[in-house]
């Protein structure tokens, strides 16, 4: 037993004084050791195997099971590190609620306005009709939204960019840690997740960003990150709308989705463009004021 507890503890202390991939790499393998356990025998209750394309019915259940576990590893992780949550950006105050509800409303708006403008060049076609299957639809993926976010903005922009920043500036931890949030989407579904993988190296950056501006804590890209999952899924779940056809699939998005097309790219970029605008407006303003 001593001989265990004191390789255990060399273990630890040289996992503590790794490089900061390597801690990266060693968490995510951690994550995927613990979840396999979980995901071998649901995958076979669902008959799925991984040579095949997975469908909605059978994806949900293995991600629940990914993402229940996420908060454990990251837990893992603070108490190798000896940090708190509260150092990933996850604090339970009034200010991440608020951050939350602002960063939400900023992501249903921003998906709002490039809907509104694709609608008003005729690309697309509201479905009316089906306004009304969207009242416990809709709260039951804000819900998912909610979970989904929270476990990926914990992971990706609180654990990754927290630890890569050990070794690298701010600018080369956000390449690489969206980099990464974008590859590893590939694990559910390879075409159609490659189309979309400069939209999703992009939407990683926007956050890293949105931590940024809310001052390291997680409450802002949480609420932008629910928010465009709330309202993608909503459109698409509810089959609020119907594309024309008179605009190419690569500025629409392949197979319906933003991300993987031009309109996806440009919402992002003007998110990203207004938090780069509260970001450095208030230094500006402060060099502009005379003494």
């Amino acid at each position: 037993m001593a001989i265990f507890a004191q390789t255990a503890h060399n273990y630890l202390l040289s996992l503590m004084s790794a490089t900061a991939l390597l801690k990266v790499a060693f968490f995510f393998m951690a994550w995927t050791t613990f979840w396999f356990p979980l995901a071998i025998p649901i995958a076979i209750l669902l008959k799925w195997h991984p040579s095949k394309p997975l469908a909605a019915e059978q994806k949900l259940p293995l991600l629940a099971s990914l993402y229940l576990i996420a908060p454990l590893i990251v837990w893992g992780a603070t108490w190798v590190e000896g940090v708190s949550f509260s150092e990933y950006g996850l604090t339970w105050k009034l200010s991440l609620f608020i951050s939350l509800g602002g960063g939400f409303i900023l992501g249903v708006m921003s998906l709002a306005i490039a809907f509104f403008c694709q609608w008003l060049l005729g690309w697309i076609e509201w479905q009316s009709v089906n306004l009304a299957s969207l009242g416990t639809l809709g709260l039951s993926i804000l819900m998912l939204a909610l979970w989904i976010a929270i476990t990926e903005e914990l992971v990706f922009r609180g654990f990754l960019v927290n630890e890569l920043q050990q070794d690298y500036s701010i600018g080369v931890t956000a390449i690489i840690s969206s980099l990464i949030f974008a590859l590893l989407h590939l694990i559910w579904e390879q075409e159609n997740t490659l189309p979309q993988l400069p939209g999703l190296w992009l939407m990683g950056m926007v956050l890293v960003l949105a931590r940024y501006v809310d001052g390291g804590s997680l409450g802002l890209p949480w609420g932008l990150h629910a928010g465009w999952i709330w309202g993608l899924t909503c459109l698409q779940e509810g089959k609020l709308i119907s594309y024309t056809g008179k605009a190419a699939t690569w500025i629409t998005g392949l197979q319906g989705n933003p991300l993987a097309g031009m309109v996806g790219f440009l919402c992002l970029l003007a998110v990203g463009g207004l938090l780069f605008m509260i970001a450095i407006a208030p230094n500006l303003f402060v060099e502009t004021i005379p003494l």
